[in-house]
Formats: structure tokens, C-alpha cells, sequence
């Protein structure tokens, strides 16, 4: 059973685990292939009996999609590496520097990917390294799914499993209505616009789940259309002048629609000249929002026609989104204080006791 040798003269501390899907450790066939492997094996991800998805998977698309991926991969790798995990860690860096901003040496923060490196078990054990004794969880997805945020959920509770001494913990399930989160989307589309001007439309493009999952209860196709809906508010843009779409299907089921390649063709072929594009529903840009919508969808809609196409790109370590994080972090956190006894006074009464250490 893991463990760390309990100190104590250790002082109590408050962790925050910072969640993101994951990415492949380089844009080759073999790195990706792992990374899928991993993904798509996920029952929350692809909800088919094993043995037939074992097949599926194995037999068939790890033997032809990884191979596509890693092409798309190499459109937007950059010398630092996987954009979604450069960026991560930018964003884990500006929250952890705000947090002690705020509260000193109290908090620790640690990054960790559901999926490839670094691992939920890595950060986990990172932050229970520090001397976090109570543990906050924030997925860095704004609306909740299963396919996600209870994926994450899963993991986390599957390492805690083999801890001796359990953390406190507590889980944010999402923001995706949060006025401080709304305001910096509208905030990063102000800023767009004055500097590129506006256009016709405004598509909100949230990564797409299977409809059937909808249709079992899964809260986040209410979840996106009311983040666009306040976003909507936030820029004071009437029904005509935005609209709202789903990304990144797989496979031949029927998943949430519209459809954000199909919209795009049809707000061409329907005489919409210009049209700017935002991910309200990833925190930070990666595959689905660098290849697939600012290089793929694009090529969609000029090729129907359209002339003028722009991606305004995710929240990533802008100071607002960070900010928004922290104001998070804060509210989840209420009420856990840091033991503020002395250290020393703890290990001074444990020696006493007949204590080591």
C-alpha cells in the first residue's frame, strides 16, 4: 500500500491537482498509438462491452488512426512540445504563483493528465510529497461530462485507493456558468474584435459527446448551450448574430448536433461572409482547436464560399482565466485552514511520546 513516512514535524498544506485530457509525448505514429490506447480504452470514453470494443479498438483502429493523428499532431507541435501541455504548465505555473500571491506556502499545486504524462498518480503523489493533508481536484474542463470530469473522478479515487492515509478531498465538477469564467470568454472576444474587427458570426464549437450519452442524463449539452447563451448575454449579441456547434464526432453513432464542420459549410452556402470562431469548452489549445478548427474547419468554410474566417483562441495563461482559477480555488477551499501550530511544538510532544521523527 503506498505511502510516505509521516513527519511530524511536517506542517498540513492544501493541494491543488490541475487536470487536463492529456497528449501524446511526441507526433509520431508510436506515441500516439499509445496515447489513443489509453483514451479510447476508457470506459467512460467509448461505453461498449469490452470484449467488442477490445476488438474494435485493437484490431481496427489503433491499426489505422494513429498513423492520421500523428500527421495532424505535426501541424501543431512546436519546439516546446505538445501545445496542450506547454500551455498547461504555463497555466500551472501563473496559479500556483497567484495562490501564494494570496495565501503564502499554504497551498501547493501540481499538474497531472488524465491520459499519458504527467500522470494523476504522479501528481497526486507530488502534492502528498509536500504535505498536502487536504486535496482539491479541478478538472480543466468548464462543462461536466462523464466522458471528463467523471473520468477524472475515477482515476483520482482509483490512486486513493491504494493510500494508506487519505487526504481530505474535495472535487470542483465545473464553472461552465461562472460570471468571472463567462466574463474572461467575452473579455477575449472584445479584445479580438477591436484588434481584427467583427464579423457576420460569432460559432461557439464545443467538443462533441455521442448523443445516446445526452439522452442517459449526461448534463453537458445542457451545460455548453448555457455557457453560450451567457456568453451571448455578456456581448450583448442578439440570436442572429451567433450560433452554436459541436466538434471532434468518431464513428458512425450519431453524436450532439449541429455539427460544427457541417454549420460552417451551411453558414457559407446560406451567403455568411465572415465568421469568427471561439472553444468556450477547452480551457486550452490543442489538436481540436489548432488543427481542427483553426486549419480544417477553416479550409471548410472558404472552400463554401466564405471569405473571411478567424479562430479566437482558448483562455490558456491569459491573467483573467488565471485569476478566474484562483477566485475557484478559493471559494472550494473555504473553510480548510492550515494547521497554524508550530512544527517543531508538534515533534517536540511526539519525541515526549517516544516518537522517531
Amino acid at each position: 500500500m503506498s505511502q510516505t513516512p509521516f513527519r511530524h514535524d511536517q506542517a498540513d498544506r492544501t493541494g491543488v491537482l490541475l487536470v487536463n485530457l492529456g497528449t501524446p509525448d511526441a507526433p509520431d505514429r508510436a506515441s500516439v498509438r499509445r496515447y489513443l490506447k489509453e483514451f479510447l480504452w476508457d470506459p467512460r470514453v467509448v461505453e461498449v462491452p469490452r470484449p467488442i470494443w477490445w476488438f474494435v479498438l485493437n484490431m481496427v483502429i489503433l491499426n489505422t488512426r494513429p498513423g492520421r493523428s500523428a500527421k495532424a499532431y505535426q501541424k501543431v507541435w512546436t519546439e516546446q512540445g505538445s501545445p496542450l501541455l506547454t500551455i498547461s504548465r504555463a497555466q500551472e505555473e501563473a496559479l500556483r504563483k497567484a495562490l501564494q500571491d494570496r495565501h503564502g506556502d499554504d497551498l501547493s499545486v501540481a499538474l497531472a493528465m488524465r491520459y499519458g504524462t504527467p500522470s494523476i498518480r504522479h501528481g497526486l503523489e507530488q502534492l502528498r510529497d509536500a504535505g498536502a493533508r487536504r486535496l482539491l481536484v479541478l478538472p480543466l474542463y468548464p462543462q461536466y461530462s462523464a466522458t471528463t470530469t467523471a473520468s477524472i473522478f475515477d482515476e483520482v479515487t482509483q490512486v486513493l485507493r491504494g493510500w494508506r492515509w487519505l487526504p481530505e478531498t474535495r472535487f470542483i465538477n465545473h464553472y461552465h456558468d461562472d460570471p468571472a469564467y463567462i466574463e474572461a470568454l467575452a473579455a477575449s472576444v472584445r479584445e479580438w474584435r477591436q484588434q481584427h474587427g467583427e464579423a457576420d458570426k460569432l460559432l461557439m464549437s464545443f467538443h462533441g459527446i455521442p448523443q445516446e450519452y445526452f439522452d442517459k442524463g449526461d448534463p453537458y449539452h445542457c451545460e455548453c448551450h448555457k455557457t453560450g447563451r451567457l456568453l451571448a448575454e455578456a456581448l450583448e449579441l442578439d440570436a442572429s448574430r451567433w450560433t452554436l456547434s459541436f466538434q471532434s464526432r468518431l464513428g458512425p453513432k450519431q453524436w450532439l448536433q449541429p455539427y460544427t464542420d457541417k454549420t460552417l459549410h451551411k453558414l457559407a452556402s446560406d451567403g455568411t461572409r465572415s465568421v469568427q470562431v471561439i472553444c468556450p469548452g477547452f480551457s486550452t489549445d490543442c489538436l481540436e482547436t489548432l488543427e481542427e478548427i483553426a486549419m480544417e474547419n477553416r479550409d471548410e468554410f472558404l472552400q463554401a464560399s466564405g471569405e473571411r474566417y478567424e479562430y479566437i483562441p482558448c483562455l490558456n495563461d491569459q491573467a483573467s482565466h488565471i485569476t478566474m482559477l484562483c477566485d475557484l480555488v478559493d471559494r472550494h477551499t473555504c473553510g480548510w485552514t492550515a494547521n497554524q501550530e508550530d512544527p517543531q511544538a508538534v515533534l517536540e510532544r511526539a519525541r515526549k511520546l517516544g516518537a522517531n521523527s
